[in-house]
């Protein structure tokens, strides 16, 4: 399965769940991250926050949806967007027919710098116990209806 993971920089929240779901999912799931405004570099504290946490960093980078929007990009079954509501942000919308959610989590990079290591700790806890509550499904066998669901549920779950 292929999820997509939205906001508009791509710099916090869409890099710290694609992390998560790739990792996690034992290879049930490939994560993708994109901004519709890409920031053009991930922000360091979701490196520092997903290395100490033991993730593969290396690959990470702040990129475009228009990647994925290329005859040859992967195609999609599933969009998740991450965007908050706190700051009023622009939520992207993907065009076309994979299963959309929102899993909305203020933005960590939005706060000032002593409190990153803080915001950025509760976005990723809330993004990861969704993720896990996620990939606790038996999401291979669901329906397209049950999937939609299903994330649909997982957009509820606090840290």
């Amino acid at each position: 399965m292929n999820i997509l993971v939205l906001c508009t920089g791509n710099s916090a929240r869409s890099i710290l769940l694609e992390a998560i779901l790739t990792a996690q999912s034992g290879g049930a799931v490939t994560a993708y991250s994109a901004g519709s405004q890409p920031a053009g570099k991930v922000h360091p504290q979701s490196l520092k926050l997903l290395a100490r946490e033991g993730y593969d960093v290396s690959g990470a980078r702040s990129k475009s949806w228009d990647e994925f929007a290329l005859p040859d990009a992967p195609k999609m079954d599933a969009v998740i967007t991450v965007c908050g509501s706190a700051a009023e942000e622009t939520c992207p919308m993907w065009p076309g027919v994979p299963l959309r959610t929102h899993w909305g989590v203020e933005d960590p990079a939005a706060a000032l710098e002593p409190d990153w290591e803080e915001a950025f700790a509760s976005a990723y806890a809330t993004l990861k116990r969704r993720a896990e509550a996620f990939l606790e499904g038996p999401i291979e066998t669901m329906s397209a209806e049950q999937l939609k669901r299903h994330l649909d549920a997982c957009a509820t779950i606090s840290a």
